[in-house]
């Protein structure tokens, strides 16, 4: 069984800041309608889903959760005007625009998946994550504790709370400083599929690579750390997997004897 993992790649540093680009004056501006029914993944979809979900149902011997197929339902739907639309009409030259209804699913379409990523990137980056270097940490898990967190999601927050802060101890340990001194930052991230779609659960945590203390005029300082060694990510993970079975035994629904994770 393959055991917990701690892996970081990084540190990266946003080198400007993101402006908004505007267009040349007087250079054509043009909007051309997403069609999705055109698309070799729309016509695989509309043609072979039914089929898929019998198929899925019989080897499987139970009917697909409804929210399954609901996504499906919804992708096929995803910017088709037929399914909704909305008309926009310009002032000054009176023509008109018909901008079809997305999805807004999280799970299958493309399109609003690909939006919605660089959406939550520009907002990191222009409203949350600072000039800094950061870097990403990963922590994978062993399949029975994956399938824990996905029957009992009220303990992936728990699990993400241990592991921020047994980073941001490292990081105050590396820059030498006490903890009610400084501070670090993170994102942290669920991603619960691996490369094949399967069922994956595992934490993406974007840990600024040092840790700020107030300095000498009262602002803010930040302190930057060194790049972890491999005994250093040991010792890191060892902490996370001490701390993370500790609380999920002390809340009943972890036994030690169900699996080893080291």
């Amino acid at each position: 069984m393959r055991p917990c993992a701690l892996t970081t790649s990084g540190p990266f540093v946003q080198a400007i800041s993101r402006q908004p680009q505007r267009a040349p004056d007087g250079a054509p501006v043009h909007y051309e309608r997403h069609r999705p029914e055109l698309t070799t993944l729309y016509r695989l979809v509309q043609q072979h889903a039914a089929t898929f979900f019998a198929q899925a149902e019989d080897a499987a011997g139970a009917d697909l959760p409804q929210l399954v197929k609901d996504e499906f339902d919804a992708f096929l739907e995803c910017g088709i005007l037929a399914h909704g639309f909305l008309r926009l009409r310009f002032g000054d030259c009176g023509h008109d625009k018909l901008v079809a209804f997305s999805c807004k699913r999280r799970g299958f379409c493309p399109s609003c998946g690909a939006r919605r990523m660089s959406q939550t990137a520009a907002h990191l980056l222009d409203h949350v994550i600072p000039h800094v270097p950061v870097r990403q940490w990963v922590l994978s898990l062993p399949l029975p504790l994956r399938l824990l967190l996905a029957a009992q999601p009220k303990r992936v927050t728990p699990v993400l709370q241990v592991v921020h802060r047994v980073i941001t101890r490292f990081l105050l340990k590396q820059a030498g400083v006490k903890t009610d001194e400084a501070d670090s930052g993170a994102v942290m991230l669920v991603q619960r599929f691996g490369s094949a779609a399967n069922l994956n659960i595992h934490l993406h945590c974007l840990v600024l690579d040092g840790v700020f203390r107030r300095g000498t005029d009262g602002a803010p300082e930040f302190v930057e750390v060194p790049a972890p060694t491999d005994e250093a990510l040991q010792t890191v993970l060892h902490k996370v997997i001490m701390r993370m079975m500790k609380l999920l035994t002390c809340r009943g629904c972890w036994s030690k004897r169900r699996v080893r994770l080291t």
